[in-house]
């Protein structure tokens, strides 16, 4: 489980230890030539999750106008925070704490940017998996890549690719769509390899997902805090996707010492969290409202928190096959969709355990 500890509102997710679980026994290559016992241990650098209160940059937020929903939410995500911080254990706040307060603020983000231009990939058209019960060290185009067990990936565009899976049954959708946005438009401008290519909602909303779902399926979506973006999601995509809208959960973004990331906002701008929108197809229930998840992000841009976790029990399948779009990473039994589905699955990443 990637859940470390958890209370009736609050889901603290440790996102480094459940990839540690991942990759434990890893085979050294693809052939399955290496003798059974021959293998090795791997997890993400802790360094990555090395985020600490002087990595907080609010300078220069403008102050705007927030509207009474917005307002309503932000006052609910504090207070919940609030009673979480004051019961968390203390041994568990230590651990997190000496595990993962490792650099200062300039070297985390030197790492992240150095990782980030070192895993640009051209994989377009390529297409593999893993089907054993093992994860795999494979060489692809002269790189190292770490494959979990029971895992494919579709490497290019996401409606294409989607067209390829009819016929499969997908008890689990998950996507974190390349949302239009300034900070994306400003990497594109100063490199092109470091932005992906941003969809409008209606685009996002022609993706034929349909044919790949189950008939009993759970849909969950990244969407950022954006009001434009959330009636979208409510109101295009869901329709047109056949999905009906249940819940929003909410990823609580939190330092090496457990403090928000960044100040509850009174207005519309940065927020120390992010959301995502649940929605089935089908017999899906139980889904409780308003749940959230905390943890300490990557500094890798857009490296979201597994969910899987958090979504098994509410699907019906006892071994639910999940298919995640717009990925930049790969887990187990699911089948991963996207430009760059390897990204960060590189070496690169790892340490070894």
């Amino acid at each position: 489980m990637s859940v470390l500890y958890c209370n009736n509102k609050v889901h603290f997710v440790e996102h480094g230890e459940l990839i540690a679980k991942v990759f434990q026994d890893v085979r050294l290559s693809c052939n399955n030539t290496i003798p059974i016992g021959k293998t090795r241990s791997f997890k993400l650098t802790d360094k990555l999750f090395s985020i600490n209160l002087k990595s907080k940059n609010e300078q220069g937020t403008r102050k705007r106008k927030c509207n009474f929903l917005l307002r309503e939410e932000v006052m609910m995500l504090k207070e919940i925070y609030n009673d979480f911080i004051n019961i968390f254990p203390s041994r568990l706040k230590s651990k997190v704490n000496v595990t993962y307060d490792l650099l200062n603020t300039g070297a985390v983000r030197d790492l992240a940017k150095t990782l980030f231009e070192k895993t640009v990939f051209y994989h377009e058209g390529l297409t593999g998996g893993n089907d054993s019960d093992n994860a795999l060290i494979c060489t692809i185009n002269g790189e190292e890549f770490l494959i979990p067990q029971r895992s494919r990936f579709y490497c290019g565009d996401v409606k294409e690719s989607c067209t390829k899976l009819g016929g499969n049954s997908f008890d689990i959708l998950i996507a974190d769509p390349p949302w239009w946005n300034k900070y994306i438009r400003r990497l594109k401008n100063a490199n092109r390899n470091l932005g992906y290519s941003m969809m409008y909602n209606e685009e996002i909303a022609s993706i034929p997902v349909r044919a790949c779902l189950s008939e009993n399926c759970l849909v969950v979506v990244w969407c950022t805090n954006a009001q434009s973006n959330i009636n979208a999601v409510k109101d295009i995509i869901f329709p047109k996707w056949g999905v009906e809208y249940l819940a929003t959960w909410f990823w609580l973004k939190l330092t090496v010492d457990l403090e928000p990331i960044c100040s509850f906002s009174s207005g519309s701008g940065k927020q120390p969290y992010e959301r995502v929108m649940i929605g089935r197809i089908g017999n899906v229930e139980n889904v409780p409202e308003d749940l959230v998840f905390a943890s300490i992000p990557s500094a890798l841009h857009s490296h979201k928190p597994p969910l899987l976790d958090l979504l098994k029990p509410y699907t019906q399948a006892k071994d639910p096959k999940i298919l995640e779009l717009f990925a930049r990473y790969m887990l187990p039994n699911t089948t991963s969709v996207g430009y760059e589905p390897l990204k960060w699955q590189h070496i690169s990443l790892y340490e070894e355990t």
